[in-house]
């Protein structure tokens, strides 16, 4: 019998493992509306065909002693109708099983997936791949002579880009790994934030101030876990033009409406204090890579609240575009990236049973997630080849939540953005959606079902 193969968890896993929870899964989905229902039995065909490319995909999660990994399987996915909850978790110890799953509801597909397996970009790969491959099956008439060939990226899909990019060769004696593990150890509590350049874009604290609060919202949490997911349907342009007119991304601009809606949906909001988001970025547009696996970072933005109530969007986003523009840049990310690199291949930190480095770990992430108000993401814009293109409208994102967050995606003229959050409460949905509507912006809006009411009525 040949020998499974494997690989190591990337950085960006070993921390989603550890600070997976029932309600914060460490799940995402990605979703597509198609212009008629969907076919099972081809979407199945479809996905056959995709995951023979994907290796990766292959994958089932191992606990070693030291660390978790990604042992090659053969198992075979199955397309499923859509009856779980959003983001139901995928990884379970104690189940030998695949790392995601494909399902359908009417005319939409959906991919969830395990964020140890990979990240938004990776995933979207395949997503992209099913929809091409499933759509040339749904319109054979339409596509003839043509074939979904696979993509060069998928050539490097299990490199492991922060090891490539970030871990220093230079070897250690066992002493001067300890003291770098130890040193380590407190600078990885800063995963969210601070390079010595990111420090100085960020709100600066002095003797005669007192310390930085940070505002959390606090709400309801729904009544089995589920995320309270509502959609938004938008028009892409008129809110770029509302970006420019503001000087700054479309991401940013949404971040700074996000803020201002926290804050008027918070009664119990301190004046003066701040409101602090994670925002990942995708570091292959600053280190190259085809990998298919997690390959990102996590930037923390500060916005320090008037004292009077007087913010306004236009501060808010030159505060944010300030910081990030300090932030995002190749060397400030590597500085970052490195310290948490070396700590994970320190000969020291190796020695360590894994149940000692999850403690660790989750640790760090509840510190981190103690100075988060909100979280954002935004995929950016998804572009089919034609004649794929013209079948598929609206594109959706959205992920588990700890906290309140937003994704957000863009295809053709549609942007959604999808609110994720554990409360019940939408009260911060609703100013979201008043403060761009008294722009001019024109939004549709759909939701789940969270509460113990709406769940008896629907079951």
């Amino acid at each position: 019998m040949d020998r499974k193969k494997w690989v190591r968890l990337d950085n960006a896993s070993n921390i989603f493992l550890a600070a997976m929870t029932n309600t914060d899964t460490k799940v995402f989905r990605m979703s597509a509306e198609l212009n008629d229902a969907v076919d099972p039995q081809l979407l199945q065909k479809a996905l056959d065909e995709v995951y023979e490319n994907y290796v990766l995909y292959h994958s089932v999660l191992r606990r070693g002693f030291f660390w978790y990994y990604l042992e090659e399987s053969d198992l075979k996915p199955k397309v499923t109708a859509d009856v779980l909850p959003p983001c139901a978790q995928i990884y379970h110890f104690d189940r030998r099983e695949l790392l995601f799953r494909v399902f359908y509801n009417q005319n939409r597909v959906h991919l969830e997936l395990f964020h140890a397996l990979s990240d938004g970009t990776g995933a979207l790969w395949f997503f992209e791949d099913l929809l091409k491959a499933y759509i040339m099956l749904r319109h054979p008439e339409a596509f003839k002579g043509l074939d979904a060939t696979a993509h060069d990226r998928l050539n490097h899909q299990l490199e492991d880009s922060f090891a490539h990019y970030f871990r220093k060769d230079k070897k250690q004696s066992f002493a001067d790994a300890a003291q770098s593990a130890i040193r380590s150890v407190a600078k990885v509590s800063q995963l969210t934030g601070k390079s010595s350049a990111q420090k100085n874009a960020l709100p600066q604290e002095s003797e005669h101030q007192p310390k930085l609060h940070v505002h959390r919202y606090r709400g309801k949490k729904t009544p089995d876990n589920r995320p309270h997911v509502i959609e938004l349907e938008l028009p892409v342009k008129a809110v770029l033009a509302l970006a420019r007119e503001n000087q700054t991304s479309l991401t940013l601009f949404l971040t700074a409406v996000y803020m201002l809606a926290v804050r008027k949906a918070s009664p119990d909001f301190r004046p003066g204090s701040a409101l602090a988001v994670s925002i990942p970025v995708n570091l292959r547009q600053f280190f190259p890579s085809n990998s298919a696996r997690n390959f990102f970072s996590a930037t923390r933005l500060v916005y320090r609240t008037d004292e009077t109530g007087a913010d306004e969007i236009a501060g808010i986003c030159r505060t944010l575009q300030e910081q990030f523009r300090q932030q995002i840049t190749p060397e400030s990310l590597e500085d970052k990236l490195r310290t948490l690199i070396a700590f994970e291949y320190s000969p020291f930190t190796r020695m360590v049973f894994r149940p000692i480095k999850d403690l660790v770990l989750k640790l760090v992430n509840y510190i981190s997630n103690r100075n988060l108000t909100i979280a954002i993401s935004n995929l950016g814009k998804v572009v089919f080849p034609e004649p794929i293109d013209a079948y598929i409208g609206k594109m959706y994102f959205h992920t588990s939540a700890v906290r309140p967050q937003f994704c957000a995606i863009s295809h053709g003229e549609h942007l959604t953005v999808s609110f994720t959050s554990p409360f019940v409460e939408s009260t911060i949905q609703e100013q979201f959606v008043r403060i761009l509507t008294d722009a001019g912006v024109a939004v549709t809006v759909a939701a789940n079902k969270v509460t113990s009411e709406d769940l008896e009525v629907e079951g």
